[in-house]
């Protein structure tokens, strides 16, 4: 694995492309996590954007396993098409996988988390935040954590890490060092060591973004879009949050 410590902490950065993820790796990040159309919540990067950011960034990369936007009930071509996906990952030697799957009743899926669970070993396995999503976050944490996943990704079932501290700390605390849990969702400078401070995580998760406009010049002012401003990782962001867990 290519992935430092910070301290005591990792930080992982959402990267949706593959200027992102340099970016990550130049503001000192422990790894990214690897996805792209993160306007939808993010989606799987193609073959090439996978095949350059393994060649240019150094630090560990975690690849989004999503085919789609939308929920996290899925079909059985969509269950192959993730698999197809990881394989690809691993044959480009990428350090892990980011995948989730639930149930019609707000379960985790278990029979195909597991088909997709034992495609990616012998890579590192997070479960992404589909586990927002769950009825019950306590069985939730036991049917991932009986699967042998590594990490999950959650924001306490809220629409921010801030706003979910409390049953973050919970699931901290019932998880007892069996499964990482890694709050995300608005993690920025001004909530991490709260956030971190508050649930006793060891690892957290932000995008460190900021918005880029277009660099065009002309601009077409009869046809509206497709000039949209992106976001994308900052290394200064990220450098930040990194001084900021060297201080805890």
């Amino acid at each position: 694995m290519r992935e430092k410590a910070i301290g005591n902490y990792q930080l992982e950065i959402c990267s949706n492309s593959v200027a992102s993820a340099i970016e990550a790796e130049k503001g000192g990040a422990t790894r990214v996590e690897f996805c792209q159309n993160l306007e939808n919540g993010g989606t799987t990067p193609s073959f090439g954007q996978l095949q350059l950011v393994r060649k240019l960034v150094n630090i560990g990369i975690h690849v989004l396993i999503r085919p789609r936007g939308g929920d996290f009930l899925y079909t059985e071509t969509e269950v192959l098409e993730m698999i197809a996906d990881i394989e690809i990952c691993k044959q480009l030697g990428m350090d892990g996988v980011v995948i989730g799957m639930l149930n019609a009743d707000g379960t985790v899926d278990k029979v195909n988390t597991l088909r997709l669970v034992e495609a990616a070993r012998p890579m590192h396995v997070t479960f992404h935040r589909a586990f927002d999503r769950v009825e019950d976050p306590f069985n939730a944490l036991e049917d991932v954590i009986d699967m042998g996943i590594d990490r999950i990704l959650t924001s306490g079932l809220r629409n921010s890490a801030l706003a979910g501290v409390s049953l973050l700390k919970e699931l901290v605390q019932q998880a007892n060092g069996r499964i990482v849990i890694m709050p995300g969702a608005g993690v920025d400078a001004s909530n991490i060591v709260h956030i971190l401070k508050e649930t006793r995580a060891v690892a957290i998760h932000s995008s460190a973004k900021e918005l880029h406009v277009s660099d065009m010049n002309f601009k077409q002012t009869q046809v509206n879009g497709m000039d949209e401003a992106q976001w994308m990782s900052s290394k200064e962001k990220v450098h930040h949050l990194v001084d900021l867990l060297k201080s805890l």
